[in-house]
């Protein structure tokens, strides 16, 4: 190594990616982690398909095609509000507590809030009410999964096999991806849909979303049984919940300055235990990097996969492609089911190969001719209906679609290598998932008020939205470049 190839991000000990033999990975519980991630993408991705319709048909838009993405939008991001501010919290808990106490209680709010999302037949409903508290904000307050499992993960890996633990990660995501839409777009409706089935169902009838939302919500269930039966705790040294409750801290204290005085043999003092880490002790030059680099392709990824169905239901003439919920939900299908066979065959290879840095840069840079595809799109519809072409430009949007998803494999390791020690690595993940609920907060509603405010207004020919995420591209392709070459190593 050259002096000008070493800088302060620079590993003291460079271990040489590819001649350590690589570790076999605990193929039982990583399997249960995967099983368990299923339950987050399944039941985000279950309403993409007909969130516009169900806007639509409770009539909050008076008729009027440009508002539905104002409220498809907001309706979208108010379980990532609540979960920015929750999710640091649980994943630091988990540190403390251990990994399973947190991921029960967050499959038990993924459950509950999508049955009542489910039972919901009103915009007030979902968003203003109780029941908008339990089926969006509960779900998000009480669930701190992503973060915790991410940590898991790197608990049952070390360095030679982290990278092909993150290529089999997307395996949930896009079951999930081709499942929840599926889903979404083929049981909404049931009764128009399958009347000989669902035709004598009233309660179908006045809930025509319930079927697609109660699917995700029991096998959420099911996630919660796994857990508990199946699933071993990574954390070494949990402490019990109980010890955590305000009447048991004193006793506790007393009990442990006992046990001190018992083994020691003498009342001499004792050495003081090690202050925890604190949230000041968090934010290290590259916790802040991964994580900022983390929450800019959110940003980017949430505002393409917020405006693709609204762009795909939007009729023709309003700036779309004009497509019902059950085609939307095949595309979205073919997209999970592409995107996981080429993560799981591609990725670490890919990853090995290029750098993680590379990876992440390239994925990003793939959203520029994404957002450009779109009004692509509308032209040739509007010449020529949706011919052939149409769908082939269609299939190049989601194969292009794929980089940007490896992106998150990339900077995930980046992440993981940023944690100050391991016992901090929950509260790292669950800060740099903090920044990320933020920018998801933000992208679902202003991309698609910008959508719809683009078509409305007609700024830029109907076409401002895609100027405005171009430069959001931009942006965070430059603060992408402040990722060092080198993974950083995270010390003990």
């Amino acid at each position: 190594m050259t002096q000008a190839q070493c800088d302060e991000e620079t590993p003291l000990l460079q271990i040489e990616q590819g001649k350590s033999p690589r570790s076999p990975l605990p193929w039982f519980q990583f399997s249960l982690v995967l099983f368990l991630q299923l339950a987050e993408p399944l039941t985000s991705q279950v309403i993409y398909p007909f969130a516009p319709q169900l806007i639509r048909d409770i009539g909050v838009t008076n008729g009027d095609e440009a508002k539905v993405g104002y409220y498809v939008g907001m309706m979208q991001s108010v379980f990532f509000v609540a979960q920015a501010f929750t999710v640091l919290h649980w994943s630091s808990l988990s540190d403390r507590i251990g990994r399973k106490p947190v991921i029960l209680t967050g499959l038990f709010g993924i459950s509950l809030s999508m049955y009542c999302f489910g039972l919901s037949s009103t915009f007030v409903g979902l968003l203003h009410s109780y029941s908008r508290f339990l089926s969006r904000g509960l779900c998000g307050a009480l669930n701190g999964n992503i973060g915790v499992i991410k940590s898991m993960m790197v608990e049952m890996t070390d360095s030679t096999n982290i990278s092909l633990a993150y290529a089999y990660f997307p395996i949930a995501w896009s079951t999930g991806a081709t499942l929840g839409p599926m889903i979404g777009g083929s049981f909404s409706h049931p009764v128009e849909r399958f009347p000989e089935l669902f035709g004598a169902s009233e309660f179908l009838k006045s809930h025509p979303y319930f079927l697609p939302c109660a699917v995700p919500a029991t096998f959420a269930v099911v996630a919660w049984l796994v857990t508990l039966f199946l699933l071993k705790e990574t954390v070494a040294a949990p402490t019990p919940i109980s010890h955590l409750l305000p009447f048991r801290k004193r006793s506790q204290a007393a009990i442990d300055a006992k046990k001190s005085v018992l083994i020691s043999g003498d009342n001499s003092e004792t050495e003081p235990e090690p202050d925890k880490p604190t949230f000041a002790s968090l934010l290290t030059r590259r916790v802040v990097v991964a994580s900022a680099n983390y929450a800019c392709l959110s940003l980017v990824d949430i505002a393409f996969r917020a405006i693709q169905p609204l762009f795909y239901s939007t009729p023709v003439e309003m700036g779309g492609l004009g497509l019902p919920p059950q085609i939307i939900g095949n595309i979205l299908s073919v997209f999970g089911i592409l995107n996981g066979v080429i993560q799981v065959f591609f990725f670490a290879y890919i990853n090995d190969r290029w750098g993680s840095k590379r990876v992440f840069l390239v994925g990003l840079a793939s959203a520029i001719p994404l957002f450009l595809s779109f009004p692509l799109l509308n032209v040739l519809a509007r010449s020529q209906g949706t011919s052939l072409l149409v769908w082939a430009v269609v299939g190049m949007q989601i194969t292009i679609s794929v980089f940007m998803s490896m992106s998150y494999g990339a900077i995930f390791i980046y992440i993981s290598a940023s944690a100050p020690s391991r016992s901090m690595l929950g509260a790292t993940n669950g800060l740099a998932q903090t920044t990320v609920s933020i920018m998801r907060a933000i992208g679902p509603a202003t991309a698609n008020s910008l959508f719809s405010l683009s078509i409305e207004k007609q700024y830029l020919g109907g076409w401002m939205v895609y100027y405005s995420l171009l430069c959001v591209v931009g942006t965070s392709i430059f603060v992408g470049s402040l990722l060092p070459r080198q993974i950083w190593t995270m010390p003990s």
